[in-house]
C-alpha cells in the first residue's frame, strides 16, 4: 500500500507568523510537509505562491480535503487558525465566554501585538537609517501590550481560560521578546506563562520547525532589503 500523502502543505518561513501554524498543526499532530518560501530571495513574490496566498506573505496553508484531496488553499495565520480550530474542534473554547475571550485575544494579537513588535523589529534590527523616534515609538507601544498581557494573565494560566489558538498566536511573538527589546523579568505573569507554553513538547516542536532555514534569513543586504522593504515587492 502507497504511504498516505501529508494532508497540509505548510508554506512556511521562520517568522513570529509562521511558528504559529507549525505550532498549531504540531498540536493537531497532523500530517504535514513544510514548502519553505524564501522571504530573503523573493519567494513570496513568486506566481506559484500567490496562487495560495494573493497577500504575497507568510503562512499559507494548502488543507487536501477528502478522498478526492480538493485543495483548499488559506491565508492570514490568525484566520488559519480559525480555520484549523473549527476542523479539528480542539485549541478553541466551547463555552460562550471562553470562545469570546480567545477571538479577541486573537485579535488583541493580530491587531496589536504582531505590527508592533513587527515594527520594533525593523527600526531596532534592520532599518538601514538610525530613527531614534521610531525606535522609542516602538519599544514604548511593546511595552505598553505587554502590560496589557500582564494584567490579563494576572490568575490566569492561559489568556481565555483555558489553552487556545490566542495563547498560541501570542507566544509566537514572545518567542522574538529579545529583538523587540523587552526584558520578560518585569513582566512576571507572561514570564510564567511563557515558561507554561515552551514546556508543551508540540510547542518545542513547533519552533523547531525551519530551524535550518534561520541561518538564510539574513535581512540586512542591500538587495535583501530591497526585496522586503522596497521597490522589489510585487504590486
Amino acid at each position: 500500500m502507497r504511504p498516505m500523502s501529508p494532508i497540509f502543505d505548510l508554506y512556511f518561513w521562520p517568522t513570529p507568523n509562521g511558528y504559529k501554524i507549525s505550532i498549531m498543526l504540531e498540536e493537531l499532530g497532523v500530517d504535514y510537509q513544510v514548502v519553505p518560501i524564501n522571504i530573503a530571495e523573493g519567494e513570496q513574490h513568486e506566481e506559484r505562491f500567490a496562487m495560495v496566498s494573493p497577500n504575497h506573505k507568510i503562512p499559507a496553508l494548502t488543507h487536501y480535503v477528502g478522498g478526492e484531496r480538493a485543495p483548499v488553499h488559506l491565508f492570514e495565520s490568525g484566520a488559519i487558525l480559525l480555520y484549523l480550530g473549527d476542523w479539528s474542534k480542539r485549541f478553541i473554547p466551547t463555552e460562550a465566554c471562553a470562545y469570546r475571550d480567545c477571538l479577541m485575544w486573537l485579535m488583541w494579537q493580530m491587531g496589536g501585538l504582531g505590527p508592533m513588535a513587527g515594527q520594533a523589529h525593523h527600526f531596532l534590527q534592520y532599518a538601514r537609517e538610525d530613527l531614534p523616534y521610531a525606535k522609542e515609538r516602538y519599544r514604548a507601544e511593546c511595552r505598553r501590550l505587554y502590560a496589557v498581557l500582564e494584567k490579563r494573565l494576572t490568575g490566569r494560566d492561559f489568556v481565555a481560560g483555558e489553552y487556545s489558538i490566542a495563547d498560541i498566536a501570542i507566544v509566537a511573538w514572545v518567542y522574538r521578546h529579545q529583538r523587540h527589546e523587552i526584558d520578560l523579568a518585569h513582566y512576571p505573569e507572561v514570564r510564567s506563562w511563557y515558561e507554561r507554553l515552551l514546556a508543551r513538547s508540540a510547542v518545542q516542536r513547533g519552533f523547531e520547525v525551519g530551524r535550518a532555514l534561520v541561518e538564510k534569513g539574513n535581512f540586512t543586504s542591500d538587495r535583501v532589503q530591497s526585496v522586503l522593504f522596497g521597490e522589489d515587492q510585487a504590486e
